[in-house]
């Protein structure tokens, strides 16, 4: 079989309900990367809280954060794929004084090192652990490295006034996703950045053609990536729209490592 691009969303498709591998998926996926194949996580998270679990799975490939805004590997800073797009430092600064109107919650702006906030104290969360508190951001503020991308945190019922403003205010400069879980948000990056540039990107560095790259999700956030794969496949637990343009569904969710078993069978692993 000819080499295949596997890229992997995290949370709802490769982690389990606890947001942990499971060891089925971790076996599988190393046994894959014996085969030739390319795995790459591509995830709408930033390195920081997807360090851990990238050094877990140890695989040493490429790993793709902020929905496609970064792709690197970490550990080889002198890797020619790495790719960093990042977002124009004046509208993080008229943020401080827009989000005001917005009545949003707060805002967060993540560099590929470092965090910001309007807020000093930001709530218990995995991809916001209470370890790495982040700067406090305003209008004095010097910020260390170019940003990547703004959350911005507000109710579920918030979100479309909320994207709606920020879309009218920056116009074609930026796109604005959105983030469920158990911290909804919105999410600003560049324009034009989703996951499948992260993938497109691969595809391109490792000489593998679209036909031959897999990719799975569960999610809004991967719409893109699974339209864009030659073989896009959503989770069983996957929302419908996104299994609406899907190549193929999972027989199992997330949950019931229905990741591993889709590749078990789908490279006949077992034999």
């Amino acid at each position: 079989m000819k080499p295949k691009l596997i890229a992997l969303d995290l949370d709802g498709t490769t982690l389990n309900g606890q947001s942990e591998f499971n060891p089925i998926t971790i076996q599988t996926l190393h046994r894959l990367t014996e085969l030739g194949h390319k795995v790459a996580i591509v995830t709408g998270r930033p390195y920081r809280s997807s360090k851990h679990l990238y050094e877990e799975l140890g695989l040493g490939g490429p790993i793709v954060n902020f929905n496609g805004a970064l792709c690197h590997i970490p550990t080889d800073e002198n890797w020619q794929g790495e790719f960093h797009v990042t977002l124009d430092e004046e509208i993080v600064f008229d943020m401080l004084d827009f989000h005001k109107e917005l009545e949003c919650d707060y805002f967060m702006v993540e560099g590929k090192h470092h965090l910001y906030a309007t807020i000093e104290n930001i709530p218990d969360s995995p991809y916001y652990p209470k370890d790495q508190q982040p700067i406090l951001l305003q209008k004095d503020t010097k910020l260390v490295e170019k940003p990547t991308a703004i959350t911005v945190f507000s109710s579920i019922e918030k979100q479309p006034f909320i994207k709606e403003k920020i879309k009218e205010r920056y116009g074609h400069t930026i796109d604005v996703r959105t983030w469920g879980g158990d911290m909804p948000c919105l999410e600003i990056v560049t324009y034009g950045i989703d996951k499948s540039t992260g993938i497109q990107h691969l595809s391109r560095y490792y000489g593998i053609p679209t036909e031959d790259v897999l990719a799975f999700g569960d999610e809004d956030n991967d719409l893109e990536m699974i339209e864009f794969a030659g073989h896009g496949v959503a989770m069983n637990n996957a929302i419908d729209s996104l299994k609406a343009i899907a190549d193929d569904i999972t027989p199992l969710p997330h949950d019931e490592d229905g990741l591993a078993h889709y590749l078990i069978n789908y490279f006949n692993l077992e034999a």
